[in-house]
């Protein structure tokens, strides 16, 4: 793989200094850096280019025959960036001025903020506190993420469940058993620039500052959370490991303090007056504890279904027009979404290239999937999950916890259809098309542990999330050719795509509308959808507390 011309890494404080951005240069996959930064002396006409650096590239692979990269780069001359703007041969051109990430202060005499959860929001939440000088406790109800990577391991070759140390529970939370996508839908500012410098600062991949379709993947991810929290730590916080939020204290509305369960079963009040609720969208104890609070909270639509597996080299063909990636390309990926007659949308979501369907439960007798990938994204199999979206209509009760249950409901009709002990129930593409229940003997073996058992999805979804899936099936072919393998298999039931539950927040300061102190924060409490947008919801709710401690 060619080398990278090294991306843009801003300081912390204050607004960036001007540069020039120069977007859509398509180069050839084999170009260095120096024949890089000659093109662009060639388009523009500047002779006087003093640095050049990487500020986004994605792969144009339209014509399969000259597959390409697309760049965009940032870069200052010598004398007036306007005038070599106004001067440039190559019109799309644009001076650039980014805000940098800003610190908070923390200036309050008074309690040390909590931060509940260790996923990307409360990691991130607790080191924005921790930088500004606050000293966060912070409770993970999990195990560090060494200790809980064992725990994970020992469940998908024995299927024992450790329900406190489990791909949903632990240090980084379910993201850390994931492909480690940073790619988001939110628009990309300082706090989405802090996650990727402090990611990379951390261990990850440099090349994420720059990608159009970043990943970090779970085995980087692992050393990522690890020197996170020795910075935290280093920086005046506190973690407390295998440590519950059971309870919150309020009076006239305002939050006093907390219960916390630790580990040996003892249980703890901690004085607070600001806690990040960064619980995640499997904690689901949590939210019910919540409820009964008084925090308000309301149903919100989320998505089931099942994982889809493919040879790797299926999607590279139909992507790359080669079953193996060119050189300097990984993995091929693809997103795809499908609106049906009968008003439902299906929908492919965290696709995995080169990656493996894991074991994802968090509760005895409930079977839950996810997908997952190394950052070499090597293994012979694609995978995503392949989605219906359901919404509070289906639930069957206006109950604000309704979602969780609709969830459950499936996760025990996985765990029964598999046999028990976690194998999961599988169907190829052609079992499933035709109702049947047949072998799992074909083409694509699948890599779900403990083991698969081939079933009837019938027995495990609503009727109407099989019938949808079925369709969007007949129609896959034609977005990406040979989806719809007959021999590929579906293996349930993925239905963690997000949080079931809203827990409603001020969208000025951001704290429960319902109880002062209370910053409901990412995922779990409805407000993101990925790694990067929860990390950069912790981000903002981190100063909010500050600009409230004032």
């Amino acid at each position: 793989m060619p080398a990278a011309v090294r991306a843009v890494i801003f300081p912390e404080n204050g607004k960036g200094a001007g540069m020039i951005r120069v977007s859509n240069v398509p180069a050839a996959l084999s170009m260095t850096p120096a024949e890089l930064k000659q093109k662009v002396s060639d388009l523009t006409g500047w002779r006087d280019i003093c640095e050049i650096k990487t500020a986004k590239r994605s792969v144009d692979a339209r014509n399969k025959r000259n597959i390409h990269f697309l760049y965009s780069f940032d870069v200052s001359v010598s004398g007036d960036e306007e005038q070599a703007v106004r001067d440039s041969l190559y019109k799309d051109v644009f001076i650039l001025h980014e805000e940098r990430y800003t610190v908070p202060v923390w200036r309050s005499k008074g309690l040390r903020p909590v931060v509940a959860g260790t996923g990307p929001a409360g990691m991130m939440a607790a080191l924005a506190l921790a930088e500004a000088g606050a000293r966060p406790i912070v409770l993970e109800r999990g195990r560090p993420v060494d200790r809980r990577r064992a725990d994970v391991n020992l469940f998908w070759e024995t299927g024992k469940l450790d329900p406190r140390s489990n791909v949903q529970f632990g240090e980084g939370g379910a993201g850390t058993f994931s492909d480690g996508k940073l790619n988001t839908g939110i628009k990309k500012d300082a706090f989405t620039r802090k996650v990727l410098e402090e990611f990379v600062a951390a261990g990850a991949p440099e090349e994420i500052l720059w990608q159009a379709k970043p990943h970090v993947g779970t085995d980087n991810l692992s050393v990522v959370v690890r020197n996170i929290r020795r910075k935290i730590i280093e920086a005046g916080g506190e973690y407390r490991f295998e440590t519950r939020l059971s309870d919150i204290e309020v009076k006239d509305g305002v939050l006093r303090a907390l219960t916390v369960e630790n580990a040996d079963g003892s249980i703890e009040e901690i004085a607070a007056s600001a806690v990040v609720l960064a619980v995640g969208h499997s904690a689901r104890d949590t939210f019910e504890m919540l409820l009964n609070r008084g925090v308000l909270m309301e149903r919100k639509p989320f998505s089931v279904g099942a994982r889809i597996e493919h040879p790797q080299s299926l999607i590279n063909l139909d992507r790359y027009g080669t079953a193996r990636a060119p050189e300097g390309l990984g993995a091929a990926d693809y997103k795809l979404a499908f609106h049906l007659n009968n008003g439902r949308s299906v929908y492919t979501f965290c696709m995995c290239p080169g990656g493996e369907v894991v074991a994802a439960a968090s509760e005895e007798g409930r079977l839950v999937t996810n997908g997952m990938s190394e950052f070499a994204r090597s293994k012979p199999n694609a995978n995503s999950a392949f989605l219906v979206g359901v919404t509070p209509d289906d639930f069957g009760s206006d109950h604000p916890l309704a979602g969780v249950e609709f969830q459950r409901r499936i996760e025990e009709a996985a765990f029964r259809a598999g046999g028990g002990g976690y194998r999961a129930p599988a169907q190829t593409v052609r079992d499933l098309l035709r109702g049947k229940i047949g072998e799992i003997s074909g083409k694509v073996r699948p890599s779900y542990r403990p083991g698969v058992e081939p079933a009837d999805f019938r027995a495990v979804f609503p009727r109407f999330v099989v019938d949808s899936i079925c369709e969007a099936l007949k129609q896959a072919d034609k977005k990406l050719k040979g989806f719809a393998f007959p021999d590929a298999v579906l293996t349930a039931a993925e239905t963690r795509s997000s949080s079931p539950v809203r827990m409603l927040r001020n969208p000025e300061t951001l704290q429960s509308v319902s109880i002062q102190g209370l910053y409901p924060c990412g995922e779990g409490a409805g407000y993101a959808g990925g790694i990067m947008s929860a990390a950069a919801d912790g981000l903002r709710c981190a100063a909010k507390i500050c600009e409230a401690a004032f």
